[in-house]
């Protein structure tokens, strides 16, 4: 399963790290440890630049992720780092670690849900309707709540690419398409 929003290469490169963190049992340590690693570029965007860079020998770079970053990280990532370098995609960083993301999520049975209500709610409520979506789902939910008061009342549901739209306007346009339907025919 590959997430569509990313580049096929950063898919290809996240799901092979993702299989061979499996088989050591680390897949959420390293999915970690990319996250602290995207942060720390995040913060330093000049050694963003510097790994990215094509101006940039692959053995300088390889010497600066060997003192710099083999250091703070687990064995495999520090490698999965070298082939990176090795084939110039150090620049590809954060499009493979937000893939692996995706797929370690999707991995571990969780899954994302924009909520949309017409009306704020309390975080008591709020984990209600996590609790009601995870158990529809059959995954853990993680839910991001808006609001937009145009759908009057109900709930709408954005999972991935499906729309679940039980808002009081939908059921609302619904009706007057059939009535407006029905009004042809008569």
């Amino acid at each position: 399963m590959s997430s569509p929003q990313h580049s096929s290469a950063a898919n290809a490169y996240a799901r092979s790290l993702l299989e061979l963190s499996n088989e050591t049992g680390s897949a959420e340590v390293i999915g970690q440890e990319l996250m602290e690693l995207l942060e720390a570029l995040d913060q330093d965007p000049s050694f963003a630049t510097f790994l990215s860079s094509p101006a940039i020998g692959t053995k300088e770079r390889q010497d600066v992720l060997d003192r710099a970053i083999r250091p703070q990280v687990s064995p495999l990532l520090a490698n999965f780092l070298g082939v990176l370098n090795e084939h110039n995609r150090l620049g590809d960083l954060g499009e493979v670690a937000s893939s692996f993301a995706d797929l370690l999520r999707q991995q571990l049975g969780k899954v994302d849900v924009d909520v949309v209500l017409p009306h704020a709610i309390d975080a008591a409520e709020q984990e209600t309707i996590r609790q009601q979506v995870s158990r529809a789902l059959g995954k853990e939910a993680s839910i991001n709540v808006s609001i937009d008061e145009s759908i009057i009342g109900g709930i709408v549901l954005q999972i991935g690419d499906k729309r679940i739209d039980g808002s009081v306007k939908a059921q609302l346009d619904s009706l007057k398409q059939r009535l407006l339907a029905s009004r042809q025919l008569a």
